[in-house]
């Protein structure tokens, strides 16, 4: 494994921490550790920027869908300071799977995200 290679995975694994991490304390500690401080995050339903506003970003859609864990679909791909994966968002009461999408993220020099720029490719409707 190259070290650019272990960089985008390390940061997928923080981004996947910070996105089920559902206390209030663990979820900000997880933020901090995944974004730079002006970090941002936008999907065809948010555009936020900070750890505060990304943290509330996060927090709704555990608000929305209680009981879910988002997991990592396939491998992480990346180059130079870019990184993209494919993710779903799975009921750990009986492992469906109605939200996926992939996400392309931008990395700073330590390896924490600057830019998230998310594709949802499965939604259900009314969501």
């Amino acid at each position: 494994m190259s070290a650019n290679t272990d960089r985008y995975e390390t940061a997928a694994a923080r981004y996947f921490e910070a996105w089920n991490a559902t206390a209030p304390e663990a979820l900000r500690k997880a933020v901090a550790a995944a974004w730079t401080a002006d970090g941002g995050y936008t999907d065809p339903l948010a555009d936020v920027r900070g750890h505060e506003g990304i943290a509330a970003v996060i927090a709704a859609v555990h608000e929305q869908f209680p009981g879910f864990v988002f997991r990592p679909l396939g491998v992480v791909d990346g180059h130079h300071d870019t990184a993209r994966f494919a993710w779903e968002l799975v009921s750990e009461a009986d492992g469906s799977a109605p939200v996926a999408g992939s996400d392309v993220v931008t990395l700073d020099d330590e390896g924490r995200i600057r830019q998230v720029l998310g594709f949802l490719d499965r939604v259900p409707e009314g969501a």
